[in-house]
C-alpha cells in the first residue's frame, strides 16, 4: 500500500492529488493538439472542483496560472493567457508600514484620537465646543463598551483635555450622554430573546389542545 507521506508534496492542495497527477501526465503527451485538448479539459475540471473561484474576476486566468504552477512551469501548451513568471511568484510583498504611535487610552481607539487632533485646530467658539461634546459622548460610549460600570463626566472631560493637550475643554455645566442610556442600548430587549423550549410541557399542552377533556 502506498501512503501520501511517500508521494510528492501537493503544490496547490485545494485541487487534490488527482489533478496534480493529471497535470504531470500532460507533460508526457507528445502530440501538441492532444496536449492542448487535455489541458483545457483539466482547467474545466479545476473550475468545477472550486466553484467559488468563478466569483473572482478573470478566474480563467487564475486557473491557467495554477495549471502552469502545478506543472512546475514545464508545460508547453497554447494557453489563452501568458504563463506566469516563476521569479515574480517568489518575490516577497512590500512591507506595510504600521503606525508607531502609542495610544495613551487604548479603549478609545485610534479614530477618536484622530478626531481630537482635528477638533483641536478649530477656532474657539460654539462649533468647537459642539465638536468636542460629540467626541466626549463617543469617548463615554467607548469607555462603557470596555467597562460596564458607570463613568463620570468629569473623568471623560479630563481624559479629553489630556489627549488634546489642553486644547479641548468643555464647560462645567455641559451634560454628556447618560451612562444608563448607553448601557440600556447594549442590553438585548426582552422581546428579542429566544424562548426556552420545554419539550415535555409543550408536548402536553399540544396534546391537550388536540384532545380536550370531555365535559
Amino acid at each position: 500500500m502506498e501512503y501520501n507521506t511517500g508521494r510528492d508534496s501537493l503544490i496547490i492542495p485545494e485541487y487534490g492529488r488527482n489533478i496534480q497527477i493529471m497535470i504531470r501526465h500532460l507533460l508526457t503527451i507528445e502530440d501538441r493538439e492532444k496536449r492542448n485538448h487535455a489541458a483545457n479539459f483539466i482547467v474545466n475540471v479545476m473550475a468545477q472542483m472550486n466553484p467559488h473561484v468563478r466569483d473572482a474576476q478573470d478566474y480563467k486566468h487564475k486557473l491557467w496560472d495554477h495549471l502552469h504552477i502545478i506543472s512546475d512551469f514545464k508545460l508547453d501548451v497554447d494557453s489563452p493567457y501568458p504563463p506566469p513568471i516563476p521569479e515574480k511568484l517568489n518575490v516577497r510583498p512590500q512591507h506595510v508600514g504600521y503606525s508607531s504611535k502609542q495610544i495613551k487610552f487604548g479603549h478609545f481607539g485610534r479614530y477618536l484620537i484622530d478626531l481630537i487632533e482635528k477638533a483641536s485646530v478649530y477656532e474657539d467658539g460654539e462649533e468647537k465646543v459642539a465638536f468636542a461634546q460629540s467626541i466626549a459622548n463617543q469617548m463615554k460610549k467607548s469607555y462603557l463598551n470596555w467597562n460596564k460600570d458607570s463613568v463620570s463626566d468629569t473623568t471623560i472631560t479630563e481624559n479629553l483635555a489630556d489627549l488634546s493637550h489642553g486644547r479641548l475643554k468643555l464647560p462645567e455645566d455641559i451634560k454628556l450622554v447618560a451612562a444608563s442610556e448607553v448601557i440600556q442600548r447594549n442590553i438585548q430587549p426582552v422581546g428579542n430573546r429566544k424562548k426556552k423550549f420545554n419539550t415535555k410541557k409543550d408536548m402536553n399542552q399540544g396534546f391537550q389542545r388536540r384532545n380536550p377533556r370531555p365535559r
